[in-house]
């Protein structure tokens, strides 16, 4: 990338300088020539004598000036250069005080070509040239015409001193502004590049949150077909093939009619997770009464008595939070109804100051834990392996730890098995907080009814996995 420094404009007046240094000194040796022959009446032959030393400096400058530019990289050639000029000075100055102008072309030279000290050496020798052309030009030496001589020096020496200064630090004003300007150029550039690279990662950060968003949307879905008609079809099999078994036919009707029943609400919830939208018991009720309601319907289906149980201030939650607690009794007491062979169940819900809690536990046959509490789908012989694995499990920890929740899950044969869902009680209204939130203090939960003879404490809220 070209980056244009501002500089420009001083690069182009440098140019133009160094353009007006190499054809200066010709006008100041050729003007002289004028008034030298209008004042000082010389002969033709005197003339012609001056013009040619004029002549003759002109061609040592071109020399080693234009013809060979590349000497001024060398400090002895110029060195000879220069004394040479002084020279042609001094006899022009002899010859004429008029070429005084071109004295001055002496100082400039000074510092073009001479390095350290020499530029002073030569400024001195030039001074005293100039100050004999500014005395009236060459004549006898007295005491008085070299004391002017001297004076003249003197102050063009402090003259061209306080040039040279000034000059010397306007460059080193320029040449710092360079510098600076150079590092602010490479600066923009880095800033071009790393402005290129946060393009490039935006792009990038762009595309894997459309591909988080999309897989997130995945797994929303599979929760919900999960819930939703995965659950449904499952009850409406068990209906009809209940319905098959039995030779009553009032039973048979009543079976049939679970069927439909089931296949309506299954479809309705269907829709409704679609459209990403709230579970019908919700729609129509608060979460303590839409959990009777589920439990009610879980017992009619399944003839498993039920007993639920609310603790606490009963408060509303954010949506998130009560679909995640509505969705996890399902699964749990699917679980119950379809591996625990169970007499009986109980769920309890209990709201504490910042966590709420949800716990599902029967008197089932439960199930062997070698590995941690936590971790009982990798567990041989647990519900999920004995319906040869399943989404169920899955979806319920996703839900759950995706608002930085616990699930927890007890069991032991013929114990029964206790499942314990612990949310942060995030009150209606903000948005609730992303997997990965610093976890919210867990509460005990409400005892719930005495468990069958050998069963551990429940733990906080639970379920075991069913097969999808």
């Amino acid at each position: 990338m070209t980056v244009r420094t501002p500089d420009s404009g001083l690069e182009s007046l440098e140019r133009r300088y160094e353009s007006i240094m190499r054809v200066l000194p010709y006008p100041l040796l050729a003007v002289p020539l004028v008034p030298y022959a209008l004042t000082q009446n010389p002969t033709a032959g005197a003339f012609a004598i001056t013009a040619g030393i004029a002549v003759a400096a002109g061609a040592w400058i071109i020399w080693f000036l234009n013809l060979h530019p590349t000497w001024r990289d060398r400090p002895w050639l110029m060195r000879v250069y220069f004394i040479g000029l002084v020279a042609f000075i001094v006899v022009l100055a002899v010859r004429s005080p008029w070429f005084a102008f071109f004295s001055w072309y002496g100082f400039l030279e000074a510092f073009r070509c001479l390095t350290g000290a020499w530029r002073w050496v030569g400024c001195v020798s030039v001074a005293l040239v100039l100050g004999m052309c500014q005395g009236g030009g060459f004549h006898r030496p007295t005491i008085s015409a070299v004391t002017v001589w001297v004076v003249l020096a003197c102050v063009n020496i402090v003259l061209v001193g306080l040039f040279t200064l000034l000059g010397q630090k306007s460059e080193e004003q320029n040449q710092a502004r360079k510098e600076m300007i150079a590092e602010l150029a490479q600066a923009n550039q880095r800033l071009e590049e790393m402005v290129a690279e946060n393009t490039g990662l935006q792009a990038q950060l762009l595309t894997q949150a459309r591909e988080a968003g999309a897989g997130d949307e995945r797994q929303r879905m599979a929760r919900e077909i999960h819930d939703t008609l995965a659950q449904g079809l499952t009850g409406i099999i068990t209906q009809l093939e209940a319905a098959q078994q039995t030779a009553s036919e009032p039973e048979r009707e009543r079976r049939i009619g679970n069927a439909k029943r089931l296949a309506r609400d299954s479809l309705a919830e269907a829709r409704r997770s679609v459209q990403a939208l709230r579970p019908q018991a919700l729609e129509d009720s608060k979460l303590p009464d839409a959990l009777a309601e589920e439990v009610a319907r879980w017992t009619a289906t399944s003839g498993v008595p039920a007993e639920v149980r609310t603790t606490g201030d009963p408060r509303a939650l954010h949506p998130e939070v009560e679909v995640t607690l509505l969705r996890v009794a399902q699964e749990a007491l699917a679980n119950v109804a379809k591996h625990a062979a169970a007499t009986h169940a109980w769920v309890t819900l209990s709201y504490m100051e910042d966590v709420v809690t949800l716990d599902v536990r029967d008197d089932g046959s439960g199930f062997a834990q070698p590995g941690a509490a936590n971790e009982p789908e990798n567990a041989p012989g647990n519900a999920q392996s004995q319906a040869g694995g399943g989404f169920g499990l899955i979806a319920m920890r996703q839900r759950v730890n995706r608002l930085a929740g616990q699930l927890e899950i007890e069991s032991e044969p013929g114990a029964g098995t206790a499942v314990s869902a612990s949310l942060p009680a995030i009150p209606l209204g903000p948005p609730p907080q992303a997997a990965g939130a610093t976890e919210p203090p867990q509460a005990a939960s409400a005892a719930p009814p005495p468990q069958a003879a050998g069963a551990t404490e429940p733990p906080q809220v639970a379920m075991a996995e069913e097969a999808s």
